[in-house]
């Protein structure tokens, strides 16, 4: 994703119109789509400016770390549990994440399944 066009040039373009440019001129003239500039302009009339909003980053695992002690409580009670089985249990409690929702919230923890010891192969059986 590319980086938002800078705050001086959305100013500029706003400036533009208020002195009495259409927003398809002011667009053509500093190189940017009118779509844009609609975007900017709705902006500057909702916030009171045409800042960009922040970019990238983490915005929503805020919900399911609220909810971290009930998680990892009910992993404990059960230590075999899958991702699967958790969400049906929360979903019981009235929560509802996504499987990757929870899979990351495990991974920021560092919380791995142990697996078990890979047994040999049968002598006697065929192994599919």
């Amino acid at each position: 994703m590319a980086d938002p066009l800078s705050l001086d040039l959305r100013e500029r373009v706003l400036s533009a119109i208020a002195a009495g440019s259409s927003g398809r001129q002011a667009a053509l003239r500093f190189g940017v789509s009118a779509a844009s500039v609609s975007r900017w302009r709705a902006l500057e009339r909702d916030q009171g400016d045409a800042k960009p909003k922040a970019m990238g980053g983490d915005r929503r695992s805020q919900r399911i770390e609220a909810h971290a002690d009930l998680i990892l409580a009910l992993v404990e009670e059960t230590k075999d549990m899958t991702l699967e089985e958790l969400r049906v249990v929360l979903v019981g409690r009235g929560l509802s994440f996504s499987y990757g929702a929870l899979w990351r919230f495990f991974d920021r923890r560092r919380y791995t399944v142990k697996k078990r010891l890979r047994t040999r192969a049968s002598k006697s059986g065929r192994m599919s």
